[in-house]
């Protein structure tokens, strides 16, 4: 008895289908048998299974359906129906399998009774120059684990619906009387829930075991590929239907809402990127189909959408195609913004129609999109072609950009122009002005003449496709956008000529075409019989020793070049320096928050020596592509350029307030003083249970990291107590200095007058005068895997705005790892700050507080004006796996509202929270501030750069 038989269908594949049977031949588990099952092909196939079977007597069965079935399924029940081995598996003739698939399969289903064994599956991207391949959903299989029911993890479920990346137990599928479905496509996403419902154990295994070869580039689509087809979506309908019926059965209500969304946000999307080139009768009984199945969905299954998925499920269920095609614009390039939204209520909507429906009016709801807070130039704006036309020379093009909210007004200054660059080798660029920019309503309408037969001049082969962006510069600021090309009508015979630098053997022609993504672009093609035969004697060549030898060489310098910027050879050459280079005297690196902002105690000790003139040599790092709020007079380096990793090699000092890269060494020469961010509610460092199960290895890793800190500031003997001992700080490094970024803070306490930064910080803000100032500062939540929480306010904001808002004005800055965006209505009550880079300025600009558990609270309390405690999730946030250093509701130095209209009573009296607790502000400040007396950052610019301003 063989342990596994291998069933391998096949179809008209005659060339593929050896290679696919070796790769079962081949495998180290050698007790394998392979089914050849031929779903009656008329191109020699079964031919050259017979031949297989021939030549492998006793490992290699072929046989034959008696007519062709139409699909996977019934080939595979033809070779389950013959399999002789204890376990079996199917591979399709054109994939192979990993060479230890089966035994990993095998071993995994012996040691734990498993009835299905599922590995991960490596999709081969067989066209792809790079060698492209992408993991199937590796997240379900980043570690071996066995499931007693699928519903201990529904996105198995969900996700990986492939039957050929397992391995069953035959008994099992026998007693199961597990089947694939006959005549219908998507058989595999029915047998596989069937099979995962009905196995008593699972076990999944991190080890690749098939190879899904994919190829994009074909003319001649898969079965699945084939979306245009109107049975196709039928198909994969009534599957979904047949697998609602058993979980119904079977009383799995979670497991089908979790099933519903993945239907949302995959299977619908599949069909939606090819509605807007499809005609009205598809798009009609698209609609209808949809919505017959889609309509019975719990409410529960939007929630959970982004709001392209939700907007765009909505209104193809309404038929509202003029709104819906720009929500699958939308949906293709999620940073764009398609619409010119339309604001009602004091929110903001995708659209105007459908708002009477209250279940349209949320779905439809993009406020916390944000995008009526940024402006123009951060914008990616929908730019739709509006008419196409080509003559010997040129095309004639226009179009028509969304202007959301108005925010491009009717006098405003513009000017735009296209410009073409190749989608590879992207060495060059052609501009060319657009003639025509006016604004009319919620659209910037613009026309243009591109002369591309006379000024594009592409190199010829390697640049033979030309993305199209627009720059459109509003009032000086530019914003850039692609032409998305809709309903529009590109297709031509080619008639522009192009000049190639490589002659017009290379390409003659140059022809309008969409993207993938839905784009105008160009594509260099061969019209002329001889350019033709040029190109075909290039490709026949592109084999030929001195082409492979071409390709080899440019190959070698893309992998050196992309090499050179790797983690690991940027980490080593760093290394190198810090041996070669010398340590640049005066030199100081700056970095607050990994280099995300110009703030906190860095910035504050940086600006005291420069109050000093001290002569230092400032350098700050700035992470993302450019830096935003900077100061202009100090060098700038992008936090793990090339640069920035010489800085750091050559710095006498080293400033921050969080952590330099963890595997970068200091060399003896440089002194590293660690300002940290914040006092300790929760437990950090080795005091967090997931630092104690970390390796022997990893932990000396980490504390070598530690280790590299020369001073570490505390502001108190709590954080002696907690910070110094939870990060192994010795007695000898404290630095018992106070924050220098709370100077500012007990200066502010003691002022008679506010100050000008405070006022110039309020008028910019547009903070209404005369009114109090409260501050919302939370901090994040995190799930139980460590990943961030999107933020959701914990109470009813506008209903905070509509009750206080003409007694106070509401700040919201959320933790640096959080974003929000406010509805309009609540626009001058409540104003978002949390794009502002340091809180100190909007510490002193408020007159109250209301925080959880943020460490700002330590800060604040130095200004001893009134904090609230919103402990809505006290519990929950205490008792998880971290735990906290102490007990906060015992000893807030403020009220502690546990629900909302505990909030709103405080709220209602802050004058009497802050002469009720006072004093227990100032004791609060006595324990978890005793060192911040606003001279810390002169005591560190004594001690280490002299009392005169020189480095010492």
């Amino acid at each position: 008895m063989p342990d596994i038989s291998v069933v391998v269908i096949v179809y008209n594949d005659a060339e593929r289908l050896p290679t696919a049977v070796q790769s079962v031949l081949d495998q180290t588990l050698r007790n394998v048998e392979v089914i050849i099952a031929d779903d009656c092909s008329t191109d020699g196939s079964y031919t050259v299974a017979r031949k297989l079977a021939a030549q492998h007597p006793d490992r290699v069965r072929a046989i034959q359906l008696e007519e062709n079935s139409g699909g996977c399924g019934e080939p595979r029940n033809q070779g389950i129906a013959v399999a002789r081995g204890r376990y079996v598996m199917f591979l399709d003739s054109d994939d192979t399998l990993e060479l230890n698939a089966c035994r990993n399969m095998l071993e995994a289903a012996e040691t734990t009774g498993a009835d299905l064994v599922s590995g991960l599956c490596l999709r081969v991207h067989v066209d792809s120059r790079h060698g492209k391949t992408t993991e199937w959903y590796r997240w379900l299989y980043h570690s071996t684990r066995t499931l007693d029911s699928v519903a201990e993890l529904p996105d198995l479920l969900v996700f990986d619906t492939l039957s050929t990346n397992k391995c069953y137990r035959r008994e099992f599928l026998i007693e199961s009387n597990l089947s694939f479905p006959k005549r219908i496509h998507y058989e595999d996403l029915l047998f596989s829930a069937q099979a995962y419902l009905a196995a008593s154990r699972i076990t999944l295994i991190p080890n690749t075991v098939y190879y899904w070869n994919v190829v994009e580039k074909t003319e001649k689509k898969s079965i699945s590929n084939r979306r245009n087809e109107i049975n196709n979506f039928a198909d994969r309908v009534e599957i979904h239907r047949r697998i609602d019926e058993i979980l119904k059965s079977r009383g799995m209500d979670d497991l089908k809402l979790h099933k519903d969304i993945k239907f949302l946000k995959h299977d619908l999307v599949l069909y939606l990127r090819e509605l807007p080139f499809l005609d009205d009768d598809y798009r009609h009984a698209f609609a209808g189909m949809a919505r017959e199945y889609v309509q019975s969905f719990a409410p529960e299954a939007y929630s959970e959408l982004h709001p392209a998925h939700a907007i765009c499920a909505y209104l193809l269920l309404q038929e509202d195609w003029d709104n819906l095609m720009p929500a699958i614009d939308m949906l293709l390039n999620r940073s764009k913004l398609a619409v010119p939204l339309v604001e009602k209520d004091g929110r903001i909507y995708w659209c105007e129609e459908h708002l009477e429906d209250p279940h349209a009016r949320a779905l439809l709801d993009v406020t916390d999109l944000g995008y009526h807070t940024k402006p123009v130039e951060k914008l990616d704006l929908r730019n739709r072609l509006v008419s196409y036309s080509e003559r010997p020379s040129d095309v004639v093009v226009s179009g028509a950009v969304v202007n959301p909210l108005g925010k491009v007004g009717p006098d405003a200054k513009l000017s735009a122009e296209i410009v073409l660059k190749a989608r590879r080798a992207g060495f060059q660029s052609f501009r060319f002005p657009v003639s025509s920019v006016r604004v009319e309503g919620d659209r910037v309408f613009w026309e243009a003449t591109l002369p591309l037969a006379k000024e594009l001049r592409p190199l010829g082969i390697v640049d033979d496709v030309w993305n199209v962006r627009m720059h459109l510069k509003v009032d000086g600021r530019t914003t850039v956008s692609a032409i998305t090309v809709g309903s529009t009508d590109i297709e031509r015979t080619g008639l522009l000529t192009v000049r190639p630098r490589l002659t017009r053997l290379a390409g003659d022609r140059i022809e309008a075409e969409v993207s993938g993504r839905g784009h105008l672009a160009f594509h260099v093609v061969q019209h002329s019989a001889a350019s033709q035969k040029a190109r075909a004697l290039i490709r026949n060549n592109m084999d030929s020793l001195p082409a492979r030898i071409a390709k080899t060489t440019y190959r070698k310098a893309r992998d050196v070049r992309k090499d050179l910027n790797s983690g690991p050879r940027k980490i080593d050459g760093y290394h190198r320096m810090i041996k070669a280079l010398p340590v640049r005297k005066g030199t100081v690196v700056f970095e607050s928050h990994l280099g995300k902002q110009y703030s906190d105690s860095p910035r504050a000790v940086y600006e005291e020596l420069k109050r000093r003139g001290a002569p230092i040599h400032a350098i700050w790092s700035y992470a993302g592509a450019k830096p935003v709020g900077f100061p202009a007079d100090v060098e700038l380096v992008q936090r793990w350029s090339w640069k920035y990793l010489r800085a750091l090699a050559q710095a006498e000092f080293w400033v921050d307030n969080q952590g330099f890269p963890l595997k970068l060494r200091k060399r003896p020469e440089t002194t590293y003083i660690q300002t940290w961010h914040g006092s300790a509610l929760k437990r950090m460092g080795f005091d967090e249970p997931g630092y104690r199960l970390m390796s022997e290895g990893e932990q000396a890793a980490y504390q070598a990291s530690l280790d590299r800190f020369d001073h570490f500031v505390v502001r108190t003997e709590h954080d002696v107590r907690t910070l110094a001992r939870a990060y192994r700080i010795p007695e000898s490094k404290l630095l018992r200095t106070g924050y220098p970024r709370n100077d500012a803070l007990v200066k502010g306490r003691d002022a008679t007058e506010e100050s000008r930064e405070v006022a110039e910080l309020k008028k910019r803000l547009g903070i209404r005068p005369g009114l109090p100032v409260v501050l919302y500062a939370p901090t994040f939540r995190a799930n139980a895997g460590g990943k961030v929480r999107k933020f959701e306010f914990p109470f009813d904001v506008e209903t905070l705005a509509e009750r206080f808002g003409d007694k106070f004005t509401l700040l919201v800055r959320t933790h640096y790892l959080n974003q929000v965006a406010l509805p309009p209505a609540m626009a001058g009550r409540v104003i978002n700050v949390s794009e502002e880079p340091d809180i100190t300025p909007l510490l002193l600009a408020s007159d109250a507080l209301i925080t959880d558990y943020s460490s700002v609270m330590f800060d604040y309390a130095l200004l001893q004006r009134p904090m609230i405690f919103f402990a809505y999730d006290w519990e929950e946030y205490a008792q998880d796996i971290r735990g906290t250093y102490f007990d906060l509701i015992e000893t807030a130095p403020g009220p502690v509202a546990r629900d909302e209209e505990a909030l709103y009573a405080v709220l209602e009296d802050l004058d009497g929270v802050r002469d009720q607790y006072g004093p227990q502000v100032k004791e609060f400040v006595d324990r978890y501030g005793e060192y911040d007396h606003g001279d810390a950052a002169a005591q560190i610019a004594d001690r280490f750069f002299g009392g005169k301003g020189g480095a010492r």
